[in-house]
């Protein structure tokens, strides 16, 4: 009886262990199962071909960058997929996109309903798959979710409020889609809630106050979407580090901050009132980026000093008054930007450029004195002196003013008296003083109104560009050119341009310059190119090579259709762009840091030409050897605006080489222009001449870290991060499309690059500090 009783009991035991092993089995089965309907769901993604045709276990496949499984007692805790479609399109209006997004019969409810059987999913994370719709209400069903990432997809609409049951979450980061509606305010219910990204989306309305009461944030995402109005006290934020609101339309005063946050991204906005005091007790900041805004007053001073500033911004605001009571500046500041606002007197020390420290500092557009020397050029001088001749002679103005009333009185006297007296000459008087509008209206170039060239003017961008104020033009004597040249001697010669001879001068009173000498058939009158070259010599900007003058001289040419034409312009000492990034001149190669600052101030320059001026210029001859840089390695263009003078000529051989070539001419505008030159700065010169295939080729590298190994200007590899090298690339590829509709503006362009540059500038004064701290250690040990 007792061998039988332990016979049975071992043959219970048996049975339940065979139970459970089938149990166990079919709930992996079933998981496995789920998996593949994803993949079918996402119809069929490359990333995923390992899985076909699969009979092993999910969950010990080999995780690699795009493809992770976690498994916890046989089921799935994890799933990331990493696909290859780029959210940005040049137009998303809800429906599928051929090569860009999944297909029309793509359903992401259905997607979502088979992901919400996964019950114990933890992680999900599904970025750049084409993946399109609204957000369902059914992913709350995933009720064990702590991580949800969908970035990078199209999906639209609003965020569902069933994601507010989501207790577990952690993390949750839709970055990269085309949500339209206000952000949800319902975010209070997530109280694990760590990390919020949103950025990047079109979303409208106002900042969620909701957010305030999570305690546990550490990081708000909300840049580059439609968001307006006030923002509320973020103090309660106890565990925030990174705030991140750029490129918004918040119009209220500056939000107050708490304590412990470390990187604060507030530009391009349209923050009002001044910086508060209590931003110079934030001593945990590191990062600070307010410049965009219109912020006025007097910064705190505190806010220099700040034990681990490493980077601030406050360019382009209308911050005033004097910075010499600042004592010092913090030891890890590394980067300073206060261009282009009103700020006046003396420069501290530990912002003097010329000092011995190696911290950047951009002063541009201020009334400061540097060293000993005031730049009276800047327009806020200008402003600050105008005020005080004002103040001063107030009765002298009134004096002017009599005097200037007495003489138009005298003018119109003597003008009714020629009315009368003298009725031909006064139709040949009137004939004169309207000879230049009638003769802009009569030889009118193609594709300019009359309107356009009598009103052509400088738009005012002088607070976003930096531009110069347009100075007369000069017009030079055919006597001081050939002076200035040794009669154009062989010794003087520069070369071929893109347009023209060019040869270095010296004028009488020392400064050099550069004489391009061309010739232009007559297509319109003298007085025609000379409104021409008036108005190119209003193109003005830190970034251009100065425009001074010029000579039109008609003698000693046979043929009476053409004039020879000589445009005088500033001499830029330190050669072009390409020399520097030639092994050829190992002493001279830019690093990293300094490309980006050339390619920033090109593309200032360029946006400028698109945007500031009236009528625009275009077809500006973007290449690498028409950048040139000064003593200081200020990045300028040459060649620019020669379309003003051109432009007819180049539409009709154009069109004379038919439809074909005239869309090819089309294709090659500034953007597909400046994406050479992008190339060049990442590979070096030897793009040079090789054409559109083989940039097509080389950008086909740039996908793989193997390929960037190979292909990329071993300086740049060894100056720059990953991330800010990236960011250069992506906007690479985009400038160089076939389809001209799908190049950004040069604005989208600059951002780019100048974002670039601050990741990378982070990233050096972060080694710089900790190269620092690792010398000071190894000191005192």
């Amino acid at each position: 009886m007792g061998c039988y009783c332990l016979n049975l009991l071992f043959f219970m035991l048996f049975l339940s262990w065979g139970f459970f092993i089938s149990n166990s089995h079919q709930l992996l089965s079933t998981q496995t199962q789920l998996l593949l309907q994803v993949r079918k769901h996402l119809e069929y993604p490359m990333q995923l071909s390992n899985w076909e045709n699969f009979n092993g276990d999910f969950c010990n496949l080999v995780p690699n960058p795009q493809v992770s499984i976690k498994c916890e007692a046989n089921s799935v805790i994890e799933l990331k997929i990493m696909g290859d479609k780029l959210s940005k399109v040049s137009d998303f209006h809800g429906y599928a996109i051929k090569n860009k997004t999944l297909s029309q019969s793509f359903s992401i409810d259905s997607l979502v309903v088979t992901l919400a059987r996964l019950n114990t999913l933890r992680v999900l994370s599904l970025v750049s798959l084409g993946i399109w719709g609204p957000l369902p209400d059914k992913i709350h069903r995933l009720a064990s979710l702590e991580l949800l990432d969908m970035s990078s997809n199209f999906m639209f609409g609003s965020i569902p409020d069933q994601i507010s049951k989501l207790v577990k979450l952690h993390t949750l980061t839709l970055d990269g889609n085309y949500f339209n509606e206000s952000v949800p305010n319902w975010f209070d219910p997530l109280s694990n809630l760590t990390i919020l990204s949103l950025k990047n989306n079109r979303f409208k309305g106002q900042f969620p106050s909701s957010v305030t009461k999570i305690r546990t944030l550490t990081d708000i995402c909300l840049s580059h979407n439609n968001l307006t109005g006030k923002l509320p006290d973020l103090t309660t934020l106890s565990s925030l580090n990174l705030l991140d609101l750029r490129e918004n339309r918040f119009d209220s005063e500056l939000p107050l901050l708490p304590k412990e946050v470390t990187t604060v991204l507030l530009c391009n906005n349209s923050f009002k009132g001044k910086i508060p005091e209590e931003f110079g007790k934030l001593n945990h900041l590191q990062h600070l980026d307010i410049s965009s805004n219109l912020l006025t007053g007097t910064p705190p001073f505190a806010l220099f000093s700040l034990p681990n500033i490493s980077y601030m911004n406050l360019g382009s605001n209308m911050l005033s008054g004097s910075l010499q009571n600042i004592m010092k500046c913090g030891e890890n500041l590394g980067f300073v930007d206060i261009s282009m606002n009103k700020f006046t007197g003396s420069l501290p020390s530990c912002l003097d450029k010329n000092a011995s420290n190696k911290r950047v500092v951009k002063l541009n557009g201020n009334c400061l004195i540097v060293g000993n020397e005031q730049k009276r050029s800047d327009i806020s001088c200008k402003e600050d002196i105008v005020k005080r001749k004002r103040s001063r002679g107030t009765v002298v103005w009134i004096v002017i003013g009599a005097i200037g009333l007495i003489v138009i009185i005298l003018v119109i006297v003597a003008f009714i008296r020629l009315l009368f007296r003298k009725r031909e000459r006064r139709r040949e008087t009137i004939t004169l003083q309207h000879t230049v509008p009638k003769v802009i209206q009569d030889s009118l170039p193609t594709g300019i109104s009359s309107e356009v060239l009598v009103n052509a003017r400088i738009i005012s961008e002088a607070s976003k560009l930096g531009t110069q104020v347009a100075t007369s033009c000069r017009v030079f004597s055919m006597e001081e050119l050939t002076e200035a040249t040794d009669n154009f001697s062989a010794a003087l010669f520069l070369g071929e341009g893109s347009i023209g001879k060019l040869y270095k001068g010296r004028l009488e009173n020392g400064i050099y310059i550069v004489i391009r000498s061309l010739t232009l058939f007559k297509k319109y009158s003298i007085r025609n190119l000379k409104v021409r070259l008036d108005l190119l010599s209003k193109l003005r900007h830190p970034h251009l090579v100065g425009f001074l003058g010029y000579c039109i001289n008609d003698s000693g040419l046979e043929d009476s259709t053409s004039s020879r034409v000589f445009l005088v312009h500033e001499y830029i000492s330190n050669g072009n762009f390409r020399a520097h990034l030639s092994e050829g001149c190992p002493d001279q190669i830019l690093k990293w840091s300094d490309r980006l600052a050339v390619l920033i101030g090109i593309a200032k320059a360029v946006h400028y030409l698109h945007t500031g001026v009236i009528p625009a210029s275009s077809s500006n001859r973007l290449r690498t050897n028409n950048i040139l840089l000064d003593e200081h390695r200020i990045a300028k263009l040459s060649d620019y605006g020669m379309s003003i003078i051109t432009e007819e000529l180049e539409q009709f051989e154009a069109k004379g080489d038919g439809p074909k070539s005239w869309n090819m001419k089309k294709l090659a505008d500034d953007v597909y222009d400046f994406g050479f030159i992008l190339l060049e700065a990442l590979v070096g010169p030897i793009v040079t001449g090789k054409g559109e295939s083989f940039l097509l080729n080389e950008m086909k590298s740039f996908g793989s870290q193997d390929g960037r190994q190979k292909i990329v200007d071993p300086i740049v590899l060894t100056t720059c991060t990953q991330e800010s090298l990236s960011i250069v690339i992506s906007i690479t590829n985009k400038c160089i499309s076939i389809e001209p509709g799908n190049r950004p503006s040069f604005e989208d362009v600059l951002w780019n690059l100048q974002y670039a540059a601050q990741v990378q500038a982070t990233a050096d004064s972060e080694q710089r500090s900790e190269s620092a701290f690792n010398d000071t250690s190894s000191l005192t040990s």
